[in-house]
């Protein structure tokens, strides 16, 4: 299967929510992405430090040229076709068919399977459909909503990242986890 950069956003996966969709980031979703992340409360356990809805709005310019960001972003969007949150490929590496999921989710959608949903969704998506072979994830080692959203989609937890990234000033520790593609037999060690 040839690995797809999905520089048109066409024919994305069903997300499966009632009344729920992805779509492509538009610019005017800046606002409503900041007016969430500013909250104290939804990035206490992320690295999202944020100046300002311009900062958010460059990021969503440079989704729509993956090739250029190597990442994909794309809105969960609710009934109204407001950002209800967001998820994405990031650190895209079409040489080596791997890339990074992040999402984040407005806390008004919190503890309703939504995060899980889009998870598991747009990593099918792109193992299955897009061609890649491994789709990893970092999470705060102080993380569990994260931690628990990736082993419910069948992430597999493959060691702690000592002072991986400086979040606030102070190097942090983050859990790595991926899914890959095709999933190995069972029993399968690593060697």
């Amino acid at each position: 299967m040839p690995l797809l950069l999905p520089d048109r956003l066409q024919d994305l996966p069903d997300l499966g929510v009632p009344g729920m969709r992805l779509r492509a980031m538009r610019e005017d979703d800046a606002a409503g992405w900041y007016a969430y992340l500013r909250e104290e409360l939804v990035t206490r356990h992320t690295s999202w430090r944020l100046d300002g809805p311009g900062e958010l709005a460059d990021l969503i310019r440079g989704y729509a040229r993956p090739e250029r960001s190597h990442s994909v972003r794309l809105a969960i969007a609710g009934p109204d076709d407001r950002l209800a949150g967001t998820i994405g490929l990031n650190e895209i590496s079409l040489a080596h068919r791997r890339a990074e999921i992040a999402y984040d989710i407005a806390p008004e959608y919190w503890r309703q399977g939504l995060a899980t949903k889009a998870c598991a969704v747009v990593t099918d998506w792109a193992l299955q459909t897009l061609g890649y072979a491994r789709i990893q994830a970092t999470a705060l080692d102080s993380n569990l909503a994260c931690v628990g959203v990736l082993e419910r989609c069948r992430y597999q937890r493959e060691g702690l990242l000592h002072a991986y990234r400086v979040v606030r000033g102070e190097p942090r520790h983050f859990w790595m986890y991926a899914r890959i593609w095709p999933p190995p037999a069972v029993g399968a060690e690593c060697g």
